[in-house]
């Protein structure tokens, strides 16, 4: 199998066909009651503004504007955009938007107890928050771990942050392991999966809110098709590909 491209998820001339399937932009549902008591509070203060300072017309003006900014930037928060989903049994989807920070060989210590090679995606503020299933497969595993929330990129918050750990027995064979983990500002982790569900690559399998990264846990023969520092889009980067008896999305 060749390296890794310089475009992450690139996919090779003449390949076999892959599904995508299409989503038009939308609000997540995660965020729709808290846009609309935010836009209430917000609608309210500026109304008593108005009506009991009105002499301090000035300020009023700069607070309608910071009002509308800051709605603004959680409306885009809670984005739901548009995404053409790539689907193949024996590759790994990036799980959610972000930067690539970790890919190491490292001990898995909570459903593996051995060696797995880790992926790491951060998630900034400013990222899409949607969590998606890099296989699809049967859930073999699922646990919520109440927990600390330290800066992100600390490497103790795999294991000492709020976070959920699932794994999945992929199509193709080989289990993977992905972990939602919460960071300093990401006070709320979502979910929508359970041990025993079938998931299909590229759903949601959760919402984080407001910022935190998502680690995957694959074969150490896993072959990588990312760097760190490269930037990923959920469903749509392929960030891995199983070693499989017969892989054939990017040859064997």
């Amino acid at each position: 199998m060749g390296g890794p491209s310089s475009e992450p998820g690139r996919l090779p001339q003449g390949g076999p066909a892959v599904h995508f399937a299409d989503y038009d932009m939308k609000i997540h549902k995660e965020g729709r009651r808290i846009l609309f008591f935010t836009a209430l509070a917000l609608l309210a203060i500026n109304l008593l503004l108005q009506r009991y300072n009105a002499a301090a017309d000035g300020f009023n003006k700069v607070f309608a504007v910071v009002s509308v900014i800051a709605f603004l930037l959680l409306l885009q928060f809670f984005r739901s955009p548009f995404r053409n989903l790539l689907t193949h049994e024996d590759i790994v989807i990036a799980p959610a938007d972000g930067k690539v920070v970790v890919i190491e060989d490292v001990h898995e210590p909570e459903y593996f107890d051995d060696v797995r090679k880790q992926i790491s995606v951060f998630m900034s503020p400013i990222n899409v928050h949607i969590t998606r299933n890099p296989v699809s497969g049967v859930v073999k595993y699922f646990k919520y771990h109440p927990g600390k929330y330290l800066v992100a990129w600390h490497p103790k918050s795999s294991t000492k942050n709020e976070r959920t750990t699932v794994v999945v027995e992929s199509e193709a064979g080989p289990q993977v392991l992905f972990r939602q983990i919460a960071g300093a500002m990401a006070r709320r982790i979502v979910w929508y999966v359970n041990e025993g569900d079938e998931v299909s690559q590229g759903e949601e399998f959760g919402f984080i809110k407001f910022g935190s990264r998502v680690d995957i846990f694959v074969p150490v023969d896993t072959e990588m098709k990312v760097q760190i520092g490269d930037k990923v889009k959920g469903g749509q980067t392929v960030i891995a590909q199983l070693k499989t008896s017969s892989p054939s999305l990017f040859g064997g």
